[in-house]
């Protein structure tokens, strides 16, 4: 399963993944309004354009002819009143949108399994002969990881720490990380080799999958922050991926310890939290 063979693998994914993302901020805006609604002023500003300018009055409700004149001098009611008719609109506009998103999501989400159950649900034997262009998460994850990859030689001197996968790592910290990404089902590689633009390979402390968004991320633990030289060569490692187009907080996971304030393991469970869930 090559990814230039699987064009939905990537794309169609991607855009179920942005109308739900979408929908779900909608249902935040939709419930801010109808608490803001619910506290607010009775009542409704009308907003009358004259020769000399704008008028406001209070009107019972959206029938009623005249109303009470608002002089502008009591800015903090029609300020009020003004905010309440902007959200009841945005309220309406909003719950149109939900609603429209609710069906297509519910459409998508069907045929997307289908699609992907078309190779994913196939035997084994029948999945070697054929070119999928959507796979489901487990077969995705799956080719990934199977893609073979040559670690960095750890020297012998260093302690010997060996992960739930039985990896060795270099460091206590990424040991947490990396049982840490386990223990989620979440696919990664550690000090897999990443060649740059300029020829030249480094080997990110974690390279991992977003299975849901169908992306690779690098997450970089910088364990040594005191130590002068090893700052300067994680900022130099830095400036090398962001000429790859990996940045920080989009592609690229930062984080750091010193000796005397070492990784939290509530931190690791946060940055996992914040990036693939």
């Amino acid at each position: 399963m090559k990814k230039k063979n699987n064009p939905l693998t990537t794309s169609y994914t991607d855009l179920y993944l942005e109308a739900k993302r979408r929908y779900d901020e909608l249902l935040l805006v939709k419930d801010s309004k109808e608490a803001a609604l619910e506290k607010g002023l009775p009542g409704k500003i009308h907003v009358s354009k004259t020769s000399h300018g704008i008028q406001y009055y209070l009107r019972n409700n959206s029938s009623e002819k005249g109303g009470r004149y608002i002089h502008k001098s009591e800015i903090s009611v029609i300020r009020q009143y003004l905010q309440k008719a902007y959200d009841e609109k945005i309220l309406k506009l909003v719950t149109t949108e939900i609603q429209s998103l609710k069906y297509l999501l519910s459409k998508s989400e069907r045929t997307v399994n289908n699609i992907q159950k078309a190779y994913s649900a196939s035997h084994a034997e029948v999945k070697k002969l054929i070119i999928p262009i959507d796979v489901s998460d487990d077969d995705y994850a799956q080719s990934w990881l199977d893609e073979p990859y040559e670690r960095k030689v750890i020297p012998d001197y260093l302690p010997f720490l060996e992960t739930e996968r039985k990896e060795r790592v270099r460091s206590k910290s990424e040991l947490n990380i990396a049982n840490a990404l386990a223990a989620k089902g979440i696919p990664y590689k550690y000090e897999c080799p990443l060649q740059l633009g300029s020829g030249a390979i480094i080997y990110p402390d974690f390279t991992v999958l977003d299975v849901k968004r169908r992306r690779v991320l690098y997450w970089e633990h910088r364990g040594m922050m005191d130590d002068k030289e090893y700052a300067k060569n994680s900022v130099q490692r830095i400036k090398a991926l962001m000429k790859e187009d990996i940045f920080i907080g989009e592609k690229l996971i930062i984080t750091e310890e010193t000796s005397t304030n070492p990784l939290g393991t509530n931190e690791i469970d946060a940055v996992i939290k914040k990036y693939f869930f």
